[in-house]
């Protein structure tokens, strides 16, 4: 029996389920998942192999209007799925507004062919004449190859996804070995993780403001030190990240700190220090720095 592999792109507007869809998909956490809209800033790589199947899944940043430069370099990594994908998965949540001309004109653009993932299935009912009638403008407007309900949040009809993509992911050999999952590195996944903290504990414009990075990773076989920078946009935003007494990024640290240990398998000693580059997240050559 012959093998495929490809490239399969998720898109959609922020919150529609993209990364949550990913992780469902591999069976593990792979990417990071908060309640807040633009928790996604990377394309992440996640791989699913099967004895028959590799997909390389790429989860995208949330499809927006840029309004600085950290933003910007979020939707141009969006738009270099163009060039990586041999199809697309567009992530639609049909309990928000209608996507606009803006995200309609980016997945015109590709040239691939679309599915399209009614996700949230465990919050709507799939006959309400008002989503049937959303689903089909968008099915029209997008010449979709093809529709699946599901929710990623509870693995509903995944299977059916999965069997889609088996007869529309063309033949190839694997490009990677059957056991990895993806190919970024552990310092990345901890970054990442401890972003996720930020999102989770902090409020208002915080986690938008701040982006983390590892200045050193030493692995062991039984313990990795993690020497890592919180980078904050202004001076006033570094004393509510470390909060009275230190309470804030204390807590950030410990709850980090057990998500990487659950990711690795291993214990961790994780170092947390908050450093204030002013303005960073509008400045085209600090986000390029800070690996965007």
């Amino acid at each position: 029996m012959p093998h495929h592999s490809g490239y399969v792109a998720i898109l959609g507007k922020p919150n529609a389920g993209k990364s949550t869809l990913l992780n469902q998909l591999l069976g593990t956490r792979l990417a990071i998942t908060t309640p807040k809209a633009q928790t996604t800033r990377h394309q992440i790589a996640g791989i699913y192999s099967d004895e028959e199947m590799q997909i390389i899944f790429l989860d995208t940043p949330g499809i927006i209007t840029p309004t600085y430069s950290l933003q910007e370099a979020m939707m141009q990594t969006v738009r270099r799925a163009k060039a990586d994908s041999d199809l697309v998965l567009f992530v639609f949540d049909p309990q928000d507004p209608y996507p606009s001309d803006q995200v309609v004109d980016l997945l015109r653009s590709f040239h691939k062919p679309i599915l399209l993932i009614v996700n949230k299935l465990d919050q709507f009912n799939p006959d309400d004449p008002t989503i049937q009638i959303a689903v089909k403008n968008l099915q029209e407007r997008l010449k979709i190859t093809k529709t699946i309900f599901l929710s990623a949040l509870t693995g509903e009809h995944l299977s059916d996804l999965l069997e889609l993509l088996r007869t529309l992911i063309p033949e190839g050999p694997a490009y990677f070995p059957k056991d990895e999952l993806s190919e970024h590195p552990m310092r990345f996944f901890a970054s990442e993780l401890i972003r996720e903290q930020i999102f989770m504990q902090t409020h208002e414009e915080i986690p938008y403001s701040c982006t983390v990075e590892i200045s050193q990773y030493e692995e062991t076989p039984i313990l990795d030190r993690i020497y890592a920078e919180i980078i904050v946009n202004r001076e006033s935003q570094k004393g509510i990240l470390i909060g009275k007494g230190g309470v804030t990024i204390k807590s950030i640290g410990s709850k980090a700190r057990e998500s990487i240990e659950e990711f690795t398998g291993k214990q961790a000693y994780l170092d947390l220090r908050v450093k204030v580059r002013e303005k960073w997240r509008d400045q085209e050559s600090w986000v390029k720095r800070l690996g965007y």
